[in-house]
């Protein structure tokens, strides 16, 4: 009951347009691991159609070596960026709920209450 009263709160979202008409996507998962400081892929990673980053992997400061671009981000609430600047406002965040205190959070995120 609590999941179906939740679920009642959300707005329903689609992919953006751009993304729903490519008949072939190019998808890259960024995690947050470090692996790629220093590397110099940030340009090559930019031209992905969908870039998917994981938990707080941070872009601001490492655009070189992970790129600039965000579609998706995806994450658990306690993984979640906490600088708005991680959260593009043309990208979608989706968070990976499995525990109840996860639930408990998106409940105070979409009613702007305290947790």
């Amino acid at each position: 009951d609590k999941l179906k009263n939740l679920l009642e709160l959300l707005p329903e979202h689609d992919l953006p347009e751009d993304l729903k008409s490519k008949h072939c996507k190019r998808c890259v998962v960024v995690g947050s691991g470090g692996i790629l400081r220093g590397s110099e892929l940030g340009h090559l990673l930019n031209q992905f159609d969908i870039v998917i980053r994981l938990n707080d992997a941070p872009v601001q400061g490492y655009t070189d070596d992970v790129g600039n671009k965000t579609t998706i981000r995806m994450t658990y609430p306690e993984g979640a960026p906490l600088p708005e600047h991680e959260y593009p406002p043309d990208s979608l965040f989706v968070a990976v709920l499995f525990k109840s205190v996860d639930f408990n959070w998106l409940q105070a995120m979409v009613k702007n209450e305290t947790l």
